[in-house]
């Protein structure tokens, strides 16, 4: 068997009903980490315009949430999200444009990395234990 050549599978994969999740993160030196939660973290902020709310949906506590939205802002050319105090008229959150456009560019570097991935992860879930 040739190492660039993988070996025959059979076709039928034994967990064909459960779901496969690829999991993808980014390592910037000891800059950044960039991965799923920090992304589903950003969806949250520009889905309910809390960080709060962004974090309790994640089972997150605040001070966790703020830390990494401080961590994401400190490490880019400008800051990921925008928030305001509380007060009269409530506090809230938001992604700013550079939010916006990195976790396009997430979103789109997992797609095309699960799309690219497929038939090789097909071949090792086929070779799962029932």
């Amino acid at each position: 068997m040739s190492p660039d050549m993988p070996p025959e599978i059979p076709e039928e994969s034994p967990r064909s009903a459960a779901p496969i999740r690829l999991r993808l993160r980014l390592h910037f030196g000891d800059l950044l980490m960039l991965g799923p939660g920090k992304a589903d973290l950003l969806e949250g902020i520009r889905d309910t315009g809390s960080i709060a709310a962004a974090g309790r949906g994640m089972s997150m506590s605040y001070k966790r949430a703020w830390s990494l939205v401080e961590e994401m802002n400190t490490a880019f050319r400008a800051p990921l999200v925008h928030s305001s105090r509380g007060g009269a008229h409530g506090g809230g959150a938001s992604l700013t444009e550079m939010g916006e456009v990195v976790l396009a560019h997430y979103r789109r570097l997992e797609e095309i990395t699960l799309q690219a991935g497929q038939d090789d992860i097909a071949a090792i879930e086929a070779l799962l234990a029932t």
